[in-house]
């Protein structure tokens, strides 16, 4: 499992006491990558991973604002979020196309609530991670997030 630095959120070589990119010794193991010990204008860094999965307005407002756009943790689930859900409106938008079509609109009856749950599911998750200190990726999303968050 990778081991991310407590302090400036980068990728650590498995078994790295220090970070190489800030230099700080790190606090947490490989099995378990640490939640971020410092805090970040009032709020832990955590917290403020876990308030930017809440709508998509705390995840704009991280950015913007200047302590919290600095880190690079809660920029990654800053920018998680708002592809999370720009995914989410491309993907009910296509589905409403769809359900326009005369026999497929039938069958995506029973796909909305299966849809719906997992990003339900896939949003709480999220939410937990951050909490738990974790840069959890989603698949193509998560790479996109990592870009973005490490292009300041």
């Amino acid at each position: 499992m990778a081991q991310f630095c407590s302090s400036c959120g980068a990728q650590m070589p498995d078994g790295a006491a220090v970070c190489p990119a800030c230099g700080k010794g790190s606090t947490g193991t490989a099995a378990a990558v640490a939640a971020p010990a410092g805090t970040t204008g009032g709020l832990a860094d955590n917290v403020a991973g876990l308030l930017a999965y809440v709508t998509i307005i705390p995840s704009i407002i991280f950015l913007v604002i200047e302590p919290y756009n600095k880190n690079r943790f809660i920029r990654f689930h800053s920018f998680q979020n708002i592809f999370f859900w720009i995914a989410w409106i491309i993907l009910s938008i296509a589905l409403g196309i769809i359900g326009q079509i005369p026999v497929l609109g039938w069958m995506t009856l029973f796909l909305w609530p299966i849809i719906g749950l997992a990003g339900f599911i896939v949003w709480l998750v999220l939410m937990l991670k951050a909490y738990q200190g974790q840069m959890y990726k989603l698949p193509v999303i998560g790479d996109m997030a990592e870009k973005q968050a490490n292009a300041v």
